[in-house]
């Protein structure tokens, strides 16, 4: 049956209102069962539980008509974009402190019924910051893959709407869906709705928006993965810090990381060993992993389309240092 942890979970849940760890843990407790070769309890455990969010689902849907003039489907296609995770945490290139982070992510997610036995919960709340073309949007990805999740990224674009209060439903269906379809979630450039409360020109409605993400990413207890990234970190209201497990900052690539990200990228093609990579890489000293990328796929096309027999080092350091300026 259920741990102790669980079960006081379950009733400290219950007895603050708290239905999204509510749901949660029962959700747990019936994995759990299940594993155990309980099949038939943990089945009737989870359409009990089913059914109860489905009542739950529609007596917050008819609140939720009171609230905004246009009331937001339970069809999130206009507020998440779905994507299918192509890279792993072994595809990138990274430093060793960020490679730590995110291993450590994965490494609690993985034992995640082993924490929760002691009343502990594994990261799962990310703050990405770092300059464009550094990997945060591509760590979404990785975690996804390396832990067989889906990816959803939140489309901001469809999140803020001209009319008071709907935002906010919209804002409140993305975090009801973390905990009916766990997965990474994946808020990009999100310093578009975390501005800070003070800055006099913010619109009203985002300045709510805000206010509600602070208090569903502070209840949330699902198991899916938050992940928020941001280019400037400094525009972040203070009171997101502490919201987040972890805040990973992503530094522009060292000289031994180009390199190796030109190893990579180049490594089905010849290469004209008269300039070595440690040359070319201090070259590329400044810019970003994105930028490195882009470099290497136009002398590559360079070369197919004109039928040279190797890389043309020349154009591709020439490319490196155009990006750089």
């Amino acid at each position: 049956m259920a741990v102790a942890s669980q079960i006081k979970s379950l009733v400290k849940s219950f007895g603050n209102g708290d239905e999204a760890r509510f749901f949660a843990t029962a959700m747990q407790i019936a994995a759990s069962e299940a594993r155990k070769g309980h099949s038939v309890f943990a089945q009737e455990l989870t359409i009990l539980i089913d059914r109860a969010k489905k009542g739950r689902s529609i007596s917050s849907l008819d609140s939720a008509r009171t609230i905004s003039r246009s009331t937001p489907t339970n069809d999130l296609n206009n507020l998440i974009e779905v994507v299918s995770p192509s890279v792993g945490l072994n595809d990138m290139v990274l430093g060793d402190q960020v490679k730590k982070s995110l291993n450590r992510v994965i490494a609690e997610q993985k034992k995640f019924n082993l924490l929760n036995q002691y009343d502990l919960s594994p990261r799962r709340k990310l703050l990405l910051i770092g300059a464009p073309g550094c990997g945060k949007t591509m760590t979404a990805q990785a975690l996804a893959k390396s832990l067989g999740l889906p990816l959803f990224v939140v489309r901001l674009d469809g999140l803020i709407s001209k009319f008071m209060g709907e935002s906010i439903v919209k804002l409140r269906l993305i975090f009801d869906s973390m905990i009916d379809r766990r997965g990474v979630y994946l808020f990009d450039e999100f310093d578009s709705i975390g501005s800070r409360r003070n800055l006099g020109h913010d619109v009203g409605e985002i300045k709510r928006v805000l206010n509600c993400f602070l208090i569903n990413i502070e209840k949330d207890h699902s198991n899916s993965i938050i992940i928020a990234a941001t280019n400037l970190p400094d525009s972040l209201d203070k009171a997101l810090f502490r919201r987040f497990d972890d805040i990973i900052r992503y530094p522009l690539p060292n000289r031994i990381q180009i390199k190796k990200l030109l190893e990579i990228k180049l490594s089905s093609f010849s290469l004209n060993d008269s300039i070595p990579l440690d040359k070319i890489a201090q070259k590329a000293e400044g810019i970003s992993y994105s930028d490195i990328n882009k470099s290497c796929d136009e002398v590559k096309k360079e070369m197919i389309i004109l039928e040279y027999s190797e890389i043309p080092v020349n154009s591709l350091i020439s490319s490196l240092e155009s990006r750089k300026m």
